[in-house]
């Protein structure tokens, strides 16, 4: 578990564009902060090529004739080597031109998932529809649209989007990205609670028990990751038992439900997601504390959070 979430907290996200498409201006609308250098003159980003900044690789990639041009398809070959979620970022006052379409013919052929969003919507808002059309036609894929700038489609669009097609990157990016790190974890607890219901509804007694010990160990481990704090399996567990109480007794009344046949393997589901969720939400009040809750006041927390997932797991937004 140790060795998986290090790997995840490695994970690469590649932002490609043309030069000026919005890549230094995006990353600093994530962070929350500005961090990376922009400009309305083309090629601000420092190295010309590319901007390492964590988990993130800005790469400019400018055509033949441009400012700094170079072969697209080399400069995009190197950057996603060691990527694993490309995000082809391009201009919607520019338009999709011809060589935006063979970066992308090209991007997809290296076998990593690509997403592609449409920035600066608010300068073509008027517009918007005429150029999401003609992109969709071209690149036969309909892209993101957002404004780097005004941050318009980010949360509700491109977020979701980034960690549907690589969820192996929500650990780097919430850990990187304090202004959106609350939405990707809870993310995380969501997705955990809903594949914790599924083993729940396994309808065999006790068969489903290692499997939640340890997803749920390893959702602390990587919400604690998230947050930058080092954590082993051990410390996990600790932690667990201490906003549980008794892993075992809550295991176990799991499996009495399985006792009776359909019903009792849904509210054996719900339960579990129940607990999951509430489990992780302590975890993220816990780490965003850095660690100073006590023990008595965390299991309070895992009671309120607990009794409050019937209303959270459907809801499409959690709170922060």
């Amino acid at each position: 578990m140790e060795r998986e979430v290090a790997q995840e907290t490695a994970s690469r996200l590649v932002i490609v564009g043309p030069v000026n498409s919005g890549k230094s201006t995006l990353f600093n609308r994530l962070h929350g902060r500005k961090l990376s250098a922009t400009s309305a003159v083309p090629g601000t980003t420092t190295g010309v090529v590319e901007h390492p900044l964590g988990p993130f690789l800005l790469v400019d990639t400018p055509g033949f004739g441009e400012v700094w041009g170079v072969d697209r398809a080399s400069v995009a070959q190197a950057a996603v080597a060691q990527a694993d979620l490309v995000l082809l970022l391009l201009d919607a006052v520019a338009g999709v031109r011809q060589v935006d379409l063979d970066l992308y013919q090209t991007l997809l052929g290296l076998k990593v998932p690509v997403i592609v969003a449409l920035n600066k919507i608010d300068v073509v808002r008027g517009e918007l529809p005429f150029v999401l059309e003609n992109a969709e036609r071209l690149l036969e894929t309909r892209p993101v649209p957002i404004s780097a700038q005004t941050g318009d489609g980010i949360l509700d669009g491109l977020i979701p989007e980034i960690l549907s097609a690589a969820p192996a990157v929500a650990v780097a990016m919430a850990r990187a990205l304090p202004g959106v790190r609350t939405m990707i974890t809870n993310r995380i607890i969501r997705r955990t609670a809903w594949a914790n219901a599924l083993i729940s509804l396994e309808p065999i007694p006790g068969l489903d028990i290692p499997l939640l010990m340890a997803s749920q160990t390893r959702l602390v481990l990587r919400i604690a990751a998230a947050y930058g704090h080092a954590m082993t399996v051990s410390h996990a567990r600790e932690l667990l038992t201490t906003m549980a109480g008794s892993l075992l007794s809550r295991y176990l009344g799991l499996q009495i439900a399985k006792l009776v046949p359909g019903l009792g393997w849904l509210v054996s589901a719900a339960l579990s997601a129940m607990a999951t969720w509430g489990i992780g939400q302590a975890a993220r009040r816990y780490f965003e504390a850095g660690g100073n809750i006590k023990p008595l006041k965390l299991r309070d927390l895992y009671q309120q959070m607990r009794r409050m997932a019937p209303r959270n797991l459907f809801r499409r937004r959690t709170p922060s």
